[in-house]
């Protein structure tokens, strides 16, 4: 197989028959017809309004101050715009014709149990099983499960061999259904790679699974998740290439599986961009056949779960699961909402199949092939993201630090976490310290996956001993803003708070207090110049040994906690006082 070097340089530039079309029909109506400079000046009023621009900047300083840059350094603009398709190759456009493929994940577990959630998952509409295989008797696994209807894959990493020769000996020579794998990782040996790959032939299965959430769930960006997959699609090819069998026929036997995350362009894009690699791996493999298109299983974050509030689980799973059908995912596998807790219920798994059958039946989303083709924000962040990745590529080729490139991912995206400008909702926003969790069956599925919110999640696995006393000052209208803001603050961190109430002074203040080794001194700013000093110094004789202002830092408290606060050194420091 033809190495890719020198790829980097610019081969994903080629162009194709897919450039945009010019001089498309204008359907807008005189006033609604606006020009950019119009836009900037209405954006530049409200972003003068909130501070965020200031009265001598120029409107157009607006693309600045709302473009944002990914982890990967990608810049996305705020407005798609039609100059972002200048000199663009609208590649890796969507294959997949009509729904998707619901599929379900059966992981560990007695077989009996497995074959009972198999029945019930089929039955409600699920039309493929993701099995988890290592030690499980697969005759008791599968018993009823229609292997002509029902496509199984099968996920075996300890011993891949030995699970589809079991699978195969169950089958038993029966047809299977189109788009069973027999699940051997791309990182299997090399003569388990060509093993599994004739007996995939003569069962006409697809053999092999280029897992790219295994990196994804250790914490890796939309750009390394490419290239690893890269990296592994290619390892299968040069195997097989070795033992006779062409790149192209090699190919048609792998399955890509891809994480979609709740950040949904993001993610209509990274599927789009898988295509446009692959395509272009296997143009430089010297493919001679008709072009194979990638097969992509898509499965929801794990890492963007949380343990807490885990019913908001659904909302992230429901808005991947949409970017997941948009970005032309071939099979989806919505993960139930309480998996981050143990073993899944019925009720969870319900949810999880229902989420695609709602999207694909009732909302139509895989009526349009391609919904998100010639948006013009999406085909930019398409090919920046292809570029990226193949530039990765190259160098995990020579040799470069994958391990490094993620370390270096998960620290800046946990800077952003603890300063809540990655906000996630239930665990750092708007926690519920009273919740009850549900109770499942620990099921140690969790164990490999660095969840986004894992510092804040530690945080709330011991809550604080003791609670922080919040010194409202003046009336309630007065102190609601930022008493709310403290409290919810605090409550991330697992600390409660005991709340004073309506207060006119010092003495009304010291009257409510209990004792509590941190004060949270919460009010507006006339009350803080008129009377906070007098109040950090009162509950300081009456106990107190920690005073934290919510606002700006003050001469009289010893803390303070403000929009862009470093959530989780704050919460460090204030559970050390409560300790």
């Amino acid at each position: 197989m033809t190495q890719p070097e020198g790829a980097v340089d610019g081969g994903l530039d080629e162009p194709t028959d897919l450039e945009p079309e010019q001089g498309s029909l204008d359907l807008a109506a005189p006033e609604d017809r606006h020009t950019r400079e119009e836009w900037e000046a209405a954006t530049a009023a409200v972003l003068r309004k909130t501070r965020r621009l200031s009265e001598d900047d120029p409107d157009a300083a607006v693309w600045e101050k709302l473009t944002r840059t990914t982890l990967d350094g990608i810049e996305v603009t705020p407005l798609g715009t039609p100059d972002l398709l200048d000199g663009l190759v609208t590649a890796g456009r969507p294959t997949r014709v009509g729904a998707w493929d619901v599929r379900a994940h059966l992981g560990a577990g007695a077989a009996t149990l497995l074959n009972e959630e198999a029945r019930v998952d089929l039955e409600g509409g699920v039309t493929s099983l993701w099995v988890g295989t290592d030690g499980t008797d697969l005759a008791t696994l599968l018993d009823g499960v229609l292997l002509d209807l029902a496509p199984v894959v099968l996920d075996a990493p300890d011993a891949p061999l030995e699970a589809a020769r079991a699978f195969l000996s169950y089958a038993g020579g029966r047809e299977l259904a189109v788009g069973t794998n027999l699940g051997v990782p791309a990182t299997a040996a090399d003569d388990v790679l060509v093993e599994a790959a004739g007996l995939a032939r003569d069962a006409g299965t697809l053999a092999f699974v280029v897992d790219g959430t295994a990196v994804h769930d250790r914490g890796a960006s939309d750009v390394q998740e490419l290239a690893q997959s890269l990296v592994l699609g290619v390892r299968v090819l040069r195997a097989l290439e070795l033992a006779g069998v062409p790149a192209d026929e090699a190919a048609r036997l792998v399955e890509f599986r891809y994480a979609a995350t709740d950040e949904q362009f993001p993610t209509i894009a990274k599927l789009r961009a898988a295509r446009r690699l692959w395509a272009r791996v296997l143009e430089l493999s010297s493919t001679t056949g008709e072009p194979v298109d990638q097969r992509q299983h898509v499965v929801t974050s794990r890492p963007m779960m949380t343990r807490y509030d885990p019913y908001v689980n659904m909302l992230r799973t429901t808005v991947a699961a949409f970017a997941a059908g948009v970005g032309g995912a071939d099979a989806v596998t919505v993960l139930p909402f309480d998996s981050p807790l143990g073993r899944p219920d019925l009720f969870g798994r319900r949810i999880a199949r229902n989420t695609s059958h709602l999207l694909v039946d009732e909302a139509h989303v895989a009526k349009v092939a391609d919904p998100a083709g010639g948006a013009y924000a999406v085909e930019r962040l398409t090919d920046d993201l292809a570029v990226a990745a193949w530039e990765l590529f190259g160098r995990l080729e020579d040799g470069a630090d994958l391990d490094a490139e993620i370390a270096a991912t998960v620290a800046a995206r946990e800077k952003q976490v603890a300063q809540r400008k990655r906000p996630i909702t239930g665990l750092s926003e708007f926690p519920n310290l009273a919740e009850t969790l549900p109770d499942r069956e620990p099921d140690g599925r969790w164990a490999e996956v660095r969840s986004y919110g894992a510092s804040f999640e530690a945080l709330r696995d011991e809550p604080a001993a003791a609670h922080v006393f919040l010194a409202t000052m003046g009336p309630v209208a007065a102190h609601t803003a930022r008493a709310t803001f403290a409290t919810n603050l605090l409550a991330a961190g697992g600390v409660a708070v005991d709340v004073a109430g309506p207060t006119a002074d010092a003495d009304d203040l010291v009257a409510a207090y209990d004792g509590q080794p941190v004060v949270c001194l919460a009010g507006a700013d006339p009350a803080y110049a008129a009377w906070g000093a007098a109040a950090a110094d009162a509950l300081r004789a009456a106990g107190a040994s920690y005073v934290v202002v919510a606002g700006k830092p003050a001469d009289h408290a010893d803390d303070s906690c403000a929009m862009g606060v470093d959530a989780l050194a704050f919460l460090t420091r204030v559970r050390e006082q409560l300790a």
